[in-house]
Parts: C-alpha cells; sequence; structure tokens
C-alpha cells in the first residue's frame, strides 16, 4: 500500500506489570504482552510513518515506562500518557510530564468515571491550567454520556487542543446514531475540538460488518474535516478478530463510500502530525 500512514492512536501493555489491570484473562485475543516487535511485525507491508502511543491504565508507573519505552523507539513520535488531575500536586506532575522530549498530551480515563461531568469539577482546573502552560493536548476517552459536560470543557478552555478518541464510543451495536449524532455536531463547532476515527469496530457487537459503520464514519468527517484523524487502536481491535490492515482497508472502504475527494494524507497523516506538533519529514 501506497499510503503513509501515522497511527494517532496506538497501545503497549505488559499483563505481569503490577499496574496493569487490563485487559484479564476475559480478553483472550488482548490478554498478552504487546510490544514494539509485535507493532513491527503487524504493520509489515504498511508504510508506518510513526505512532502516537496511547496510555492504557491509570498509573504513574506504566505512563513512566512508556515514557522510558518511546526514548528509544524511533517509530514512537509521541506519548499521550495519563496522570491523576484532581490531586493537590497535579500541576508539579503535569510540568513534569510537559517536560519530556516525547510527551505530547494527557489522557484521563473519563469512560471510567461514573461522574459525567468530573472534568469540569474544580479540582481538575489547576492540572488543566498547567496542560496548557505546558504545551500539552488532552485526549478525550469517552463515551456519548459525556460529550455535552465535554462542550463545555472545551469552551472554558479554548487554548486546549482537545482530540475526542474513537468519536465518542457511539453505540454502533445497536445501529444508535442519537442522541451522538448531535452532541458530535456540536463539539465540531468549537475549533480546538478534533477527534479520531478509531476504535469503531470494537463499538460493534460480535459479527457485524464494518460496512454498518458507514453513518459514523460519514458525521465523523462531514462533522470535523481536516481535525479528522485516523487510529488503529491497536491491539484493542483485535479483541474483534481484526488485524491492523483489516481496520486500515476498511477505513479506506468506509471514506471511500460516501466521499472520493477526502484528502486521504491528511487523514493518515497529516492531521496528527499538527494536532500533536510533530515536525513534518
Amino acid at each position: 500500500m501506497d499510503l503513509r500512514v501515522l497511527d494517532s492512536h496506538q497501545h503497549f501493555w505488559r499483563v505481569d506489570a503490577p499496574e496493569c489491570a487490563w485487559p484479564n484473562a476475559d480478553w483472550p485475543l488482548l490478554h498478552r504482552d504487546f510490544l514494539p516487535p509485535d507493532l513491527a511485525a503487524e504493520t509489515a507491508g504498511i508504510m508506518l510513518a510513526g505512532t502516537i502511543l496511547v496510555q492504557s491504565q491509570p498509573d504513574d508507573r506504566d505512563t513512566d515506562w512508556l515514557l522510558a519505552l518511546a526514548a528509544t523507539e524511533r517509530r514512537v513520535l509521541g506519548v499521550v500518557a495519563w496522570a491523576a488531575l484532581d490531586t493537590a500536586d497535579a500541576p508539579a506532575r503535569v510540568a513534569k510530564l510537559g517536560r519530556e522530549p516525547k510527551c505530547r498530551g494527557l489522557r484521563p480515563m473519563l469512560q471510567g468515571i461514573a461522574d459525567s461531568e468530573w472534568i469540569l469539577s474544580d479540582a481538575v482546573a489547576p492540572a488543566i491550567t498547567a496542560m496548557v502552560a505546558h504545551g500539552l493536548r488532552f485526549d478525550a476517552l469517552v463515551e456519548p454520556r459525556h460529550l455535552p459536560a465535554l462542550a463545555s470543557f472545551a469552551r472554558r478552555w479554548p487554548a486546549l487542543p482537545i482530540v475526542i478518541d474513537h468519536a465518542g464510543k457511539p453505540d454502533a451495536a445497536n445501529g444508535a446514531l442519537d442522541p451522538w449524532r448531535d452532541d458530535l455536531a456540536a463539539l465540531a463547532q468549537l475549533p480546538n475540538v478534533w477527534c479520531k476515527l478509531s476504535g469503531l469496530r470494537t463499538q460493534q457487537a460480535p459479527g457485524q460488518e464494518a460496512t454498518a459503520l458507514a453513518p459514523y464514519a460519514a458525521h465523523v468527517l462531514a462533522c470535523f474535516g481536516p481535525r479528522t484523524m485516523w487510529g488503529s487502536d491497536w491491539p484493542v481491535l483485535r479483541h474483534m478478530g481484526d488485524s491492523y490492515a483489516d481496520w486500515l482497508r476498511d477505513t479506506l472502504m468506509l471514506v471511500g463510500a460516501f466521499d472520493d475527494d477526502t484528502d486521504l494524507p491528511r487523514l493518515f497523516e497529516g492531521a496528527a502530525r499538527e494536532f500533536y506538533g510533530l515536525e513534518h519529514p
């Protein structure tokens, strides 16, 4: 394939690490280590320009391991780390991470927090101030229930670049579009909000075809246009039995099904470079 790919969303983990709480044995296709040699094997034959390595554990030990790993991995161009944003020492921790050469952003795991408006709490504000001061981006791991609060958050912090992971995790398993559709469109009106076309296969039920994702992909691109970036969500996509190449092929199918004019180099590389502040080759 001649298309260059800068993957905006992939993971590494070690299941025997003390901080690794997920995936457990209930996720048999994911319950093993996934490390750089695995990614290299998975992307053989793909013009992989680099990746953004995203945290998967809400633990400082995982963040420190990812940053140390990234320092030796040429193809990891940036890291989206985790930090506890609501603690008294959060600004100092954020400042330290902001000085790490490959740390490009932070991701609180909002999907696991019962309070859908947690991100608007006063306890989080000092850490967000520090993120803005140190040029860090915010990856929003959200479900549809979070989208209204995320819009309020984005308006409150217009200088903070925000990207919605996995298109906000719409309920594709049941073919539901609303209220996700309107809430995502409202977020797209805010210039500091971007969106990842990633993770949609694992929002489907087993046995569903990727073609059923067409209305979701079409809506994301219609709303965010050049602020849309492709991500593999590897190795999580393996939960659906898909390979890296499968999701790449499916995305091209979904995009081509409704828009022959999509700027593919922008979708698959340029947008992620701009959002994460990466140099062009």
